[in-house]
């Protein structure tokens, strides 16, 4: 099989760090997901309103738009130089420096992705036993933005550290296989969140998702990032902080075209996926449909795996463009047969559009940067674009729903594939560098222009 003469292929060094992010992003995944088709149910059972609920759910994102760049930049620059660009007091950085060095030694000075793991997996420990600690909605608002900071954290240091570990001829197919997890995960969780939601009680629930982050911070402490030195240095492999003068900054990375409209596609997709997890739970209980939400994630999930298997080699083969228009084609249609649902199975069909989409937006688009920048500016570039995705989430739930849940949730998941359908033009008209390529570069029928070279 080609997924196995792949990691064949692959030293065995790196190979094992594969295989400890992927069991790690295993149960980080879990530990988010299981949370998905209960926690909304959860905070309008406590007492909350349908748009209070949205407010929580929405306030995930704040969390992941703080903190994103911040942890960016740790990945690609470690914790001295994150310290001197928050412009303490020279006395108090040149202390914290001291200190970093003096425990973790030169370590404080590379590029750290193991640590963003770490942190977004501790994330994920502690914000479960706040939901049940904390009850009142302002209380659950801010605990929901501290979550938040696990995603910002864990996908920026997985997704670096995993294009980092890959060739780049086989960067799409393993980026697509690595990000499996996340469809298993999906998968998983919310079978079991629905489970012990229906037969156990919230405390049960809460412990289960908090005990996942802890089994996902044992793995992430066993990451063995490789040293940097001249010969990893040449391989493009390992980041090394020695030369970044060629390096753009945070303002030229956010108007650069080719990173601008990869941040507006994931927006968009962001802000229909934040109104998905946000109301399709309440959007069910409205219009009667007894289908366990679990069982929607599930099929979802079932799908983004088989897709990734294919997808991810394949836009390795026939270009990025191709699989990101279909993608969001997926979403359209998804969310048109959403919005008029009146049968569990077009709900369910629904489900595995939806699930197909994001087995191939996610990782294709994360391939697609990643060839568009340096090694060096990789956890700069990932944090910038998937910031995209965070401020959609953002608006998705407390901004779509204060504006339109009054009017009905079949007009709210209407306009979430109108959402969709903006996504294609945009991706269709300015995916490259004029609109003659971008059209061709979006049906599989021209190279991306904005690719680095041996990168």
């Amino acid at each position: 099989m080609n997924f196995l003469k792949t990691f064949q292929s692959i030293e065995k060094s790196k190979l094992i760090n594969l295989l400890i992010l992927f069991l790690c992003a295993l149960f980080f995944w879990t530990s988010i997901t299981c949370l998905l088709p209960t926690l909304p149910a959860y905070i309008q059972d406590i007492g909350a309103t349908a748009k209070q609920v949205g407010y929580v759910m929405g306030c995930f994102a704040i969390g992941l738009l703080l903190s994103r760049v911040w942890l960016g930049k740790l990945a690609d620059d470690g914790l001295t130089q994150l310290i001197k660009d928050i412009k303490l007091n020279s006395t108090i950085t040149n202390f914290l420096i001291r200190i970093l060095r003096k425990f973790i030694g030169k370590l404080a000075d590379y590029p750290s992705r193991k640590v963003v793991i770490i942190i977004g997996t501790l994330v994920a420990t502690f914000a479960p036993i706040g939901y049940l600690i904390l009850n009142s909605i302002p209380q659950l608002m801010a605990i929901r933005a501290f979550h938040g900071i696990s995603i910002a954290a864990f996908t920026t240091g997985y997704s670096a550290l995993v294009v980092d570990l890959s060739p780049p001829r086989q960067r799409g197919e393993l980026i697509g296989y690595m990000s499996l997890a996340v469809p298993i995960g999906m998968a998983v969780g919310p079978a079991v969140g629905g489970f012990l939601q229906e037969y156990t009680s919230y405390q049960v629930l809460f412990a289960v998702s908090a005990s996942c982050g802890i089994l996902a911070s044992i793995l992430a402490i066993q990451i063995r990032e490789l040293k940097s030195s001249p010969k990893h240095q040449k391989s493009g492999n390992v980041i090394s902080p020695a030369d970044k003068s060629n390096d753009r900054t945070f303002k030229q990375i956010i108007f650069n075209p080719s990173f601008l409209v990869p941040s507006l596609i994931l927006l968009l997709i962001g802000c229909l996926f934040g109104t998905l997890v946000t109301f399709l739970p309440l959007y069910l209980r409205n219009i009667g449909l007894t289908l366990n939400i679990g069982l929607f994630y599930t099929a979802a999930a079932i799908a983004s795996f088989l897709v990734r298997f294919i997808s991810g080699q394949a836009s390795d083969k026939y270009g990025r463009g191709i699989f990101i228009s279909i993608s969001i084609i997926c979403y359209i249609l998804s969310m048109i047969l959403l919005t008029f649902v009146q049968s569990n199975n077009i709900l369910l069909l629904s489900a595995i559009l939806e699930g197909t989409g994001a087995g191939m937006l996610v990782p294709i688009i994360l391939a697609l940067i990643s060839d568009r920048c340096s090694a060096t500016e990789r956890g700069k570039v990932f944090a910038i674009c998937v910031s995209g995705f965070d401020v959609g989430v953002a608006l998705g739930g407390p901004v779509l729903g204060s504006l339109l849940l009054d009017l009905g949730y079949r007009l709210l998941f209407g306009v979430t594939a109108i959402m969709a359908i903006i996504a294609l033009i945009i991706f269709l008209c300015f995916s490259n560098k004029d609109l003659t390529n971008s059209w061709r570069f979006a049906f599989g029928d021209a190279p991306d222009l904005y690719k680095i070279i041996d990168n």
